[in-house]
């Protein structure tokens, strides 16, 4: 599959919810469509309104005028709906359809099975992908090819960057990482908003207090190899107000609490997957 093939690609995005969306806005922006070469369908007549005022994308409400157009269809409803959409696209589906969803915890094997189709990519996005700053892990079936799957990759990477992984069960981990991660930044930062507004701050000081602060670690970060303890030492000198701040952290222990919640979204991720292979 060739750049040129890629740019006469037709996709189907199902379902317009946030990270449906995201994608494809992503991918509409992109040089990789030409016009109308992106479909998107949903089942709610306010958000069809919407998106055919927006004038995008090709906008559908059935399933059956959409999918049989479609070269790689993008999969984005919750998973409690999958069964009833999984059940439309097996009626309706064409051979050779890569589908790519990004539902969390549906397997590979589940969604094969239960469309009775063989091109699956599983994906997980986080939230930042609607910033053009998200991060995408994949893993694709036997079925799908190298080039094929460079193809999924150029089109997931309009919102962000991605990596493949080596084996289904690294698409869970990476669930408690990188795809639930944007949810404990924000908790932290919501807490130092709480700590400085008692402190005296206002709430809108106290918000870009924090989110410059945040968006600053992130550059330095992202400027050098140096890992997270180095760049502590940095900012922490000895009987210093930072290193106050860490002793007390480290105190109550909020590293392994930090790992431990990590480790329960991860653990959710492996339940849900089970659940849906039943």
């Amino acid at each position: 599959m060739t750049f040129k093939t890629l740019i006469k690609m037709k996709i189907l995005v199902i379902g317009a919810g946030n990270m449906g969306l995201t994608y494809a806005h992503g991918m509409a922006q992109s040089d990789l469509l030409k016009e109308k070469d992106l479909m998107i369908l949903d089942n709610s007549a306010e958000k069809i309104a919407e998106l055919r005022a927006e004038g995008t994308f090709d906008v559908y409400e059935k399933l059956e005028d959409c999918l049989p157009k479609a070269d790689i269809v993008f999969i984005a409803v919750k998973p409690y709906h999958s069964d009833e959409v999984f059940e439309a696209i097996k009626a309706h589906k064409k051979p050779d359809q890569i589908f790519v969803s990004i539902m969390a915890g549906v397997t590979i094997k589940t969604m094969q099975e239960a469309m009775d189709i063989k091109k699956v990519v599983r994906a997980m996005p986080n939230l930042a992908a609607q910033v053009g700053h998200g991060f995408t892990s994949f893993i694709g079936s036997k079925e799908v090819s190298r080039l094929e799957l460079l193809t999924v990759e150029k089109l997931i990477d309009t919102t962000g960057r991605s990596i493949k992984l080596a084996n289904e069960m690294e698409i869970d981990k990476s669930t408690g990482i990188s795809g639930s991660g944007p949810a404990y930044v924000f908790y932290f930062m919501e807490s130092m908003m709480e700590a400085a507004v008692k402190m005296g701050f206002c709430e809108k000081d106290a918000r870009l207090m924090v989110a410059q602060t945040f968006q600053g670690a992130v550059e330095l970060f992202n400027s050098s190899d140096l890992n997270p303890t180095a760049w502590m030492d940095k900012v922490a000198s000895k009987g210093g107000t930072t290193r106050a701040a860490l002793d007390s952290m480290e105190e109550n222990n909020v590293k392994e609490l930090i790992k431990d919640a990590a480790y329960a979204a991860f653990d959710r991720a492996v339940q849900l997957g089970k659940e849906s292979n039943k």
